[in-house]
């Protein structure tokens, strides 16, 4: 496989209250569930994690909603009790995994402001377990916002605003750099459904297929493609954004597979942007991509001046109809070669993902894991054939269609 990977290893980066947190472990720890708990105390809450051994952990809170985030180097959460923490009454939702490489990440929806009063990590000589106790007070909602906020590392966090590059413009005998950017990952599992006794994620099933569209693309010599994540791990959505524009992207492509109402979803749907959504199934989309951002612990205080520069309206006046185009040229060579389509296979929402004013971009939910025929078709490695050689014809058309335009306008 020739596809290059945009996400470099990120170093580590072990931080308690904003002081460097010492202790060397190694290896992956894993989760004792039978240890570990979450109480609620009067005015407060009791967290207690009970892992295999010691690693480099760190905690913070992020806003608007309220969380509690721990970052660990590495946690296996398999057995983690989650009922016990829904249980009480200071977590109303908890979300758990993969990260980034070599980090796990525990978010904990509150239910009412609160702050750390004492966190500590105890290891006991003799067997090398480790013992997390976290212990929650009251706060109120000016402090609790005051306080929060994501410890800031170069390793972990999106450019600032001024050092995000100016996208350079492609050479018009070069293949065109296509993004492709399968949803959800690590934390982020997506829509989930069970395949004779097995739970089928969302973020798999647009892994693989993104990596087997990249390699027809690739074979193809008409397109060079990068990828914003090629394993099992977490990519805020304006840091896809930020990667397509560090890889010179012309073309960027949003893949999922999502799960809604019986009756809305079935067949494969291209979304483009727009400020209101084309009907109510999109907006319950838009609404879930961005909760599940939320609740994986990503910090969006920030987040307009970051992409201000590139959230241009000048610049959507050329690229929304050269998006328009290209969902429209996919949509036409997936009718014919791939499917089966939407009944109403073009529509548009908010998706924050297609926010980049100069890069023509478009989400194609290639089918829903709610419909099992479309469950059926994307488990099929024939039918994920016809549909990337689809999804390649359209892309062809379009770039024919795209460069007569040019010439017209040029004239």
């Amino acid at each position: 496989m020739r596809m290059k990977n945009l996400l470099g290893a990120l170093g580590a980066v072990f931080l308690l209250g904003g002081l460097a947190f010492a202790q060397e472990f190694s290896g992956l720890a894993r989760v004792d569930a039978t240890q570990t708990s979450a109480t609620d105390t009067r005015g407060g809450g009791q967290i207690e994690l009970s892992l295999s051994q010691g690693v480099p952990y760190r905690i913070f809170t992020l806003d608007a909603p309220r969380r509690l985030v721990l970052d660990f180097q590495e946690v296996d959460w398999t057995g983690f009790p989650e009922r016990n923490f829904l249980a009480t009454d200071f977590v109303t939702d908890i979300q758990y995994g993969t990260y980034v490489p070599g980090w796990s990440r525990l978010v904990m929806e509150l239910g009412a402001p609160m702050k750390v009063d004492t966190a500590a990590l105890s290891v006991d000589d003799v067997t090398a377990g480790a013992l997390l106790s976290i212990a929650l007070v009251e706060s109120d909602a000016n402090r609790f916002a005051q306080s929060a906020g994501a410890p800031q590392d170069p390793r972990w966090d999106l450019p600032a605003p001024q050092d995000l590059p100016q996208r350079l413009a492609s050479n018009p005998d070069a293949p065109l750099m296509i993004v492709l950017d399968p949803g959800h990952g690590g934390i982020d599992p997506g829509a989930q459904a069970e395949v004779q006794g097995r739970t089928v994620s969302e973020k798999d099933i647009v892994l693989q297929f993104a990596l087997e569209l990249g390699d027809i693309l690739l074979r193809s010599g008409q397109f060079d493609v990068r990828l914003t994540r090629n394993d099992d791990y977490f990519v805020s959505l304006e840091r896809r954004i930020a990667l397509a524009h560090l890889a010179g992207a012309d073309l960027f492509v949003s893949l999922h597979a999502d799960s809604l109402s019986a009756g809305y979803a079935h067949g494969t749907t291209i979304y483009t942007l727009s400020d209101e959504a084309s009907d109510v199934a999109s907006a319950k989309l838009a609404e879930r991509q961005e909760r599940s951002q939320l609740l994986s612990g990503t910090d969006l205080s920030d987040t307009d001046d970051i992409v201000a520069d590139v959230l241009l309206d000048l610049a959507r006046v050329e690229t929304h109809p050269r998006s328009l185009n290209l969902a429209q040229s996919i949509s036409d060579a997936l009718t014919v070669h791939g499917g089966p389509m939407n009944r109403r296979p073009l529509r548009s929402a908010g998706f924050s993902v297609l926010k980049s004013a100069d890069i023509p971009s478009v989400l194609i939910e290639i089918g829903f894991l709610s419909s099992k025929r479309d469950l059926d078709n994307i488990l099929d490695p024939d039918w994920r054939l016809r549909s990337a050689r689809g999804i390649l014809n359209g892309l062809l058309a379009w770039q024919e269609d795209d460069a007569a335009r040019k010439t017209l306008v040029r004239q």
